[in-house]
């Protein structure tokens, strides 16, 4: 749903910077890298502090990677299936080092252990969303259907985990998490009967 809507307007906010990041050679591949590694060292470095917002806030300069690789190859016409692999699979990383981080953090010096299993649960449901529709178009099968994509998990995790770091009770993050969690199992049951159903109408 995000990504229908709000892509029109953050294309058109980040194309001048994806211009500009081609005029000084960079390359869609080495945005996407260098995105990655942002995310993964404020979500493994700050996060494990306790640094919720400053965690945020330093993820949130790099998350919009994902946008501005994508810009820059189709303004370039650099695109390439190397380069969807990479950007697919880095994505994969990013997401598992957010939930990692509030996972470790709660675990140890956040001493919340509800929390802890909520993200945990995340990281797992989250990542079987994406193995999940990878291994059905792999198949030949298309599973892109689902209410708990990826921007909207990140979307909504960094937001609440960026506030309680500013305060905000930690039992409403421990309720967005789990609303996560809930709707991940809810997409991928989603994504299971599609390709189900797919299968099926292929053997009739």
């Amino acid at each position: 749903m995000l990504n229908r809507y709000a892509r029109a307007f953050f294309g058109g906010l980040f194309t001048p910077i994806a211009k500009a990041l081609l005029g000084i050679g960079m390359t869609p591949n080495m945005v996407t890298v260098i995105g990655t590694i942002g995310v993964c060292l404020g979500a493994l470095v700050f996060y494990p502090m306790g640094e919720l917002f400053w965690g945020t806030v330093f993820i949130t300069v790099f998350v919009f990677s994902d946008l501005v690789d994508g810009l820059m190859a189709r303004i370039s016409g650099q695109g390439s299936v190397l380069g969807g692999f990479l950007d697919s699979c880095l994505d994969r990383v990013q997401d598992g080092a957010v939930f990692l981080g509030l996972l470790i953090w709660f675990f140890t010096g956040g001493d919340h252990v509800w929390l802890g299993i909520a993200s945990a649960f995340c990281l797992l449901a989250g990542n079987l969303v994406s193995y999940v529709r990878a291994k059905a178009e792999a198949l030949g099968y298309t599973a892109d259907v689902g209410i708990a994509e990826r921007s909207e998990r990140m979307v909504l995790t960094l937001v609440f985990t960026g506030f309680t770091g500013l305060g905000l009770h930690s039992s409403v993050l421990l309720v967005v998490l789990t609303l996560l969690g809930i709707a991940s199992v809810v997409t991928i049951a989603q994504r299971f009967r599609t390709v189900i159903a797919q299968t099926a109408a292929a053997t009739d």
